[in-house]
């Protein structure tokens, strides 16, 4: 079976039915995201960001695959909820809500904001209706007001050792692309430049083209548990990003650049003794902080992928081709459930499943999708090029 075939039909006929049928609250709106292996739903808790990337998937499909009205139908739960109950008086999105909507945890960082305004933004385009496009760019203003101070009085750390993260500039490198039918044009060129200096020239160490998740506010590196940190799927993620504006720009040298990054974080933090990608790493090679640093983790094996497909279809680079092969084998054998469906999220370092759950606080239907998406639609193009692989 080729590729595209493999990812089509892994989206279109185990994923998305999966949590179409799991997933839906139809007495309160939203989505169920806690789920057990078999869809059984094990707590209703509602988590502002997975109810936006959920909106996000299905808009998305709606608009890109298929006008399909269930699909409609499903992100239309999840925008209503986001609408009329996970908002505050001031624009802010809070982190969590009961089943019937009541705010558990107040909006203490801006990303649950970041997803909803990618739901706001392509259901939007799906209806047409103009309270979408301005409640998408009512909150991406309000992401950027602030960018500088995400996490606002909930920041736990002090100024005696102050840092930068890597996921604002990350996330806005793609939520930019996201609005662009929305945003203004100089705001999208003035984004997308930012977030290509941060991601490349501060956050990528130039002599080990590694990404690393902290640096000091003047982009140096701080020899600390933080500062050391690393998170390889993070790194990767960004990259297959930065070919899409690499591509959107037709900056070939960002392209080879992401792409040589790609191989740079994989040379480091593939697990040469079981597979796989170590969750969290340091970048000296010391201890990690994080306990749970060699679990292997479903969107960090499926934003590879996504990234690995899109580095070769741009640069034909046999090297990337031979990691794909590598990261592709170990990502089918390990992470999808050939009994209930759908993928598991967290293996331990030997490859088996640590927990069987399907969803939780964390990992919604979101980066599968997306991944088995860009994936399908990327080999359709490298199979044009190369109709033997």
């Amino acid at each position: 079976m080729k590729n595209s075939q493999l990812y089509k039909n892994s989206l279109l006929n185990n994923v998305v039915p999966f949590w179409l049928q799991h997933s839906p609250d139809t007495k309160y709106g939203g989505y169920f995201t806690c789920l057990k292996r078999d869809g059984s739903v094990y707590d209703t808790d509602k988590f502002t960001w997975l109810q936006g990337r959920e909106a996000w998937l299905f808009s998305m499909l709606y608009n890109q695959v298929d006008p399909n009205q269930k699909w409609l139908e499903m992100a239309t739960l999840g925008i209503d909820f986001l609408k009329t109950k996970a908002m505050d008086s001031k624009g802010d999105f809070y982190f969590s809500l009961t089943r019937e909507g009541q705010p558990l945890v107040q909006p203490y960082n801006i990303f649950s904001d970041c997803f909803a305004a990618m739901a706001f933004s392509q259901y939007a385009k799906a209806t047409g209706k103009e309270e979408y496009i301005q409640l998408a760019k009512s909150t991406y203003f309000n992401i950027l007001r602030k960018k500088d101070n995400p996490k606002g009085i909930y920041e736990k750390n002090t100024n005696t050792r102050p840092l930068k993260g890597f996921s604002l500039p990350m996330i806005l490198s793609n939520l930019v692309l996201e609005l662009e039918e929305i945003i203004t044009p100089e705001e999208i060129e003035e984004t997308i430049d930012k977030s290509i200096h941060e991601v490349m020239h501060v956050f990528r160490d130039e002599k080990s083209g590694i990404i690393y998740e902290n640096v000091k506010l003047d982009g140096s590196l701080e020899d600390s548990f933080n500062g050391r940190l690393l998170n390889p799927g993070h790194g990767i993620e960004a990259m297959w990003f930065m070919i899409d504006i690499g591509v959107r720009i037709n900056d070939t040298s960002l392209i080879k650049t992401a792409s040589d990054t790609i191989i740079a974080i994989l040379d480091y933090s593939w697990d040469k003794t079981y597979g796989g990608i170590f969750y969290f790493m340091d970048a000296k090679g010391n201890p990690p902080q994080q306990l749970e640093w060699d679990q292997k983790l479903w969107w960090v094996h499926l934003e590879t992928l996504v990234a690995l497909s899109k580095a070769y279809l741009h640069t034909q680079n046999p090297i990337i081709w031979n990691w794909y092969k590598k990261v592709h084998q170990y990502t089918w054998k390990h992470f999808p459930d050939p009994e209930h469906g759908e993928w598991y999220g967290y293996l331990n370092r030997q490859g088996d499943p640590l927990l069987t759950l399907k969803g939780g606080k964390w990992k919604g239907c979101f980066h599968v999708p997306r991944a088995l998406y860009q994936c399908w639609k990327t080999f359709e193009e490298i199979e044009k090029l190369n109709p033997t692989l």
